[in-house]
């Protein structure tokens, strides 16, 4: 078990190497306390020597992670000054100090990252402490405002882990109840179980007065218990005494203190040391078989990367062709999958790449076309002025058609801006999952520029000819006017439709279209807003308190409703649109209109998609023809020239319909063939000779600095976590194979402790000295010593209490018995032969001690 401290020492030295904990709790002791409470006095005293910075005000501005070791010489060493000895601990002060500021500059400020020590020397116990910055109130000079919050963050980084001790320094000048360290150990440990209490300044108490309670675990008792140190005062620091005449002193003081004084050997920095050492070494024990098991776990989970780098050389030009074939089959692979989806590495955060995608070809899009279509009055006015244009000076008898294929092209021109517009959206959809799936290339900087240009400018050139077909196709439509498509209305259907028919909204059963959760914005005068979960059917819009849908809010009829936008709050981060009904009557309660709100614009665009599914259009769209009727626009119309309008309108109205739909089929799968497939075909086929038509491959494939380091970095920690558990390893076999104690000292147990009876009469025979026979018993007084009288020859039998034998009426002399009754051993007048115990009813039994009995009474 002595290994086990030595064995964390290596450890955190093995990961401060690499800069990196590899999220590994190692076993320690916390130091922590009040600022100038004696922690920094409590460490010199375990090492004996002045070596830690002295002042006012913070001292300790970084930790310091001190590794005492055993040893016969006695030398410091700093993990950042490898390979030198500071053998004048003066010089270890200086060192602290100049790397203190090296990081945290001269101002005072704090950083948390740890200064490695090691001190070597014969006084000390092999023990792991980490000194901390003491906690303060008051931001002091230079110091941040917020320093007292640092400093607890600082130290809550250690002392939070389960496998840290704390070691909660009080000095006992100050009531134990507003002591900061045990406050903080308090929130991290509330049931003591790591706390370990230790109180300095006993010598500056007032005159009467002592800790003893505290000393004792009475007061705020801990299940590891306090101990007392006295530590040297500036006067004695100043004037350079001795810490080893100071630990006489702090010896002196607990024994010659009443107060103390039947505690002594409890107290004192000797004792704390041992008690650490024998604390921290059970404390390594119990948390080893953790520690190995996360080892474990790191080292599997840092194989496959380690794999790639093991025997990795930078300049190989066979490593860098091979590396530069796998990253573009690598790349086209994760940019299919990106598109065509996959059910390895699914973002289950947002939508990317093919999703995002369909949404534009299925939802944004037809919103877009809707968005497109024409206004009932302006279009009525158009018509009228087309009919009368075709008839000139004449008056028309019949409806001309002329008018229907001028109105007709004039709405299919219409269709190119949301058309480029969809391919816009997706041009910018592929960037950026080039751009994410190029992410993986970001060890090799150039090749990723690269990369990104080529395919970018691909896509670009793609753009153009996409627009070329769709634009081509639009211009199919405007070539020729088919009325003879089977869902053309027909000139004799258009004039028996009514308006009230050609805009009646198309019967659907009432099929759920979308579910989710949106936001109801209300004035604060009237409930404020609040979240519900909506269901769109074909028929109605229907509100919930949850997603479970049992308890119903309300339910609103589709009829007469329209969506508006509406800008978005000036405090507010979502995104919001309304729906109001177009007879000016209310939709919720006393509202002529709800906001609705999103989290983002997408999910906006989303529900005003399922909203035109479910017959719910813009406000900007007047399908019904109320509006048209209004007399100042027809009061020029005679009846005739009325019923013309009306038949165009629905001959109109039945074209474009088919045309969007044509559209609408259409555009997705241009957009599929001429770029999306095309660049797929692109990537796999053509990339690579690109690329190695673009530059020189060396330069293609230099690695990024941060990769370098992370390389480094990988290989340093996976063979830090090896080494760590082949030491672990050793470790647990010597521990195992540990010598048991040394056996208890025998060597007055004679060889044959059993000699045969016959030998033992022959002592016997000797004739003991005779006695006054004026003796009637024992002298009082204490007992007499248990060494056998020399006036016996024989060895005394071990199982027996080592005595004479009583004769001659003195059967106590040199016996202690166990029974007062009985004497401890035969008379030596019986004849050999005779057992040495005698049966209990034998009659000619000698009474020896009975004459003794008056004399106990007097």
């Amino acid at each position: 078990m002595e290994d086990l401290i030595p064995l964390i020492n290596k450890l955190q030295d093995a990961f401060s190497s690499i800069g990196q904990s590899c999220n590994l709790d190692l076993p320690q002791i916390a130091v922590v306390g009040g600022q100038s409470a004696g922690k920094s006095s409590v460490l010199e005293n375990f090492v004996g020597r002045d070596f830690l910075p002295r002042g006012s005000g913070i001292v300790t501005r970084r930790p310091l992670i001190l590794q005492l070791v055993n040893s016969k010489a006695e030398y410091a060493e700093f993990l950042h000054c490898k390979g030198r000895k500071f053998v004048d601990f003066d010089e270890v002060r200086l060192e602290i100090e100049a790397e203190t500021d090296r990081i945290t500059g001269s101002n005072k400020g704090i950083s948390s990252v740890p200064i490695n020590l090691r001190v070597y020397s014969p006084n000390v116990l092999n023990l792991t402490l980490i000194d901390l910055p003491g906690m303060t109130k008051v931001a002091v000079g230079d110091q941040p405002q917020d320093i007292e919050h640092q400093i607890r963050d600082m130290l809550m980084q250690f002392i939070t882990k389960e496998s840290c001790l704390i070691l909660a320094v009080t000095p006992a000048n100050t009531d134990l109840a507003n002591s900061d360290a045990l406050k903080i150990s308090k929130e991290v440990d509330p049931q003591g179980l790591r706390t370990i209490g230790v109180i300095t300044k006993l010598d500056l108490m007032d005159e009467g007065t002592d800790a003893r309670d505290i000393l004792e675990n009475k007061l705020l008792p801990l299940r590891r218990g306090y101990i007392g140190v006295v530590n040297r005062s500036q006067k004695d620091i100043d004037g350079k005494k001795d810490i080893r005449a100071a630990l006489a002193a702090e010896r002196k003081f607990f024994l010659s203190h009443p107060g103390y004084r039947h505690i002594a050997e409890r107290m004192g920095t000797s004792h704390l040391q041992k008690t650490l050492n024998q604390q921290l070494t059970n404390h390594i024990r119990d948390t080893l078989p953790g520690l190995r098991s996360k080892l474990q776990s790191q080292v599997l989970s840092l194989e496959k990367e380690v794999e790639e780098y093991k025997n990795f050389r930078p300049d190989d030009p066979t490593r860098k062709t091979k590396a530069l074939l796998q990253m573009v089959q690598q790349f086209g692979v994760d940019f299919e999958k990106c598109i065509e989806g996959s059910g390895d590495q699914v973002d289950t955060s947002n939508l990317s790449g093919g999703a995002k995608i369909n949404r534009i070809f299925h939802e944004r899009f037809p919103f877009e076309l809707v968005k497109m279509e024409f206004d009932e009055k302006e279009l009525r006015r158009e018509i009228s002025y087309a009919i009368k244009n075709i008839h000139g000076v004449r008056t028309g008898l019949f409806t001309p058609d002329l008018a229907f294929e001028a109105i007709v092209k004039k709405q299919i021109i219409k269709l190119k801006e949301p058309c480029l517009k969809c391919i816009d959206l997706v041009i910018q959809e592929l960037i950026n999952t080039f751009r994410q799936c190029t992410n993986k290339l970001g060890s090799y900087p150039r090749l990723r520029e690269e990369t990104e240009r080529i395919v970018t400018t691909y896509v670009r050139e793609r753009d153009s000819k996409t627009k070329d077909q769709v634009l081509l196709l639009i211009d199919i439509e405007l070539s020729y006017i088919n009325t003879n498509h089977e869902d053309f209305i027909g000139f004799a259907n258009a004039q028996q439709r009514t308006t009230a028919n050609a805009t009646k909204k198309r019967v659907m059963p009432n099929q759920v279209i979308r579910r989710g959760w949106l936001t109801i914005n209300i004035s604060i005068m009237k409930g404020g807003s609040k979240d519900y979960w909506f269901v769109l059917t074909a028929e109605s819009l229907s509100w919930y308190k949850d997603e479970e849908e049992k308890e119903k809010k309300y339910m609103l009829p589709l009829d007469n409703l329209k969506l508006r936008d509406v800008e978005k709050g000036f405090m507010s981060s979502k995104h919001v649109f309304a729906i109001f009904n177009t007879e000016q009557r209310n939709v919720y309660k006393d509202l002529r209109q709800i906001e609705l709100a999103c989290d983002t614009q997408e999910d906006v665009d989303s529900w005003k998609a399922s909203f035109l599914r479910a017959g719910v259009y813009p406000e900007k769209d007047q399908p019904e023809s109320e509006d048209a009727m209004n007399p100042s626009d027809t009061v020029s119309m005679d009846p005739q020239l009325e019923r013309q309008v009306e038949t165009i309108r629905n001959l109109v109205d039945s074209y474009i319909g088919i045309v969007n739909k044509s559209i609408r089929d259409l555009m997705p799968k241009t957009i599929m063939h001429l770029m999306i497939n095309s660049a797929k075909d692109f990537i796999h086929s053509e990339l690579l000779a690109y690329l190695y038509s673009a530059g020189d491959q060396g330069s293609l494939m230099e690695e990024s600095p941060e990769q370098a380091q992370r390389r480094d970095e990988m290989l340093r920690m996976y063979h830090a976590l090896k080494e760590a558990l082949v030491l672990i390893g050793d470790i647990t076999t010597t521990t195992i194979s540990t010598p048991v104690p040394p056996p208890v000292d025998d060597k007055w147990i004679p060889k044959d402790p059993s000699p045969p009876p016959a030998s033992r009469p022959a002592a016997a025979t000797v004739a003991p000295p005779s006695r006054p026979p004026g003796v009637k018993g024992p002298t009082p007084g204490p007992p007499p010593p248990l060494n056998p009288s020399p006036a016996f020859g024989a060895p005394p039998v071990p199982s027996r209490p080592p005595g004479q034998a009583a004769y001659a009426g003195d059967p106590n002399s040199g016996v202690v018995p166990l029974i007062p009754s009985r004497p401890a051993r035969v008379p030596p007048a019986l004849p050999p032969g005779i057992p040495s115990r005698r049966p209990p009813a034998a009659p000619n039994r000698p009474t020896v001690i009975r004459p003794s009995e008056p004399s106990l009474l007097d």
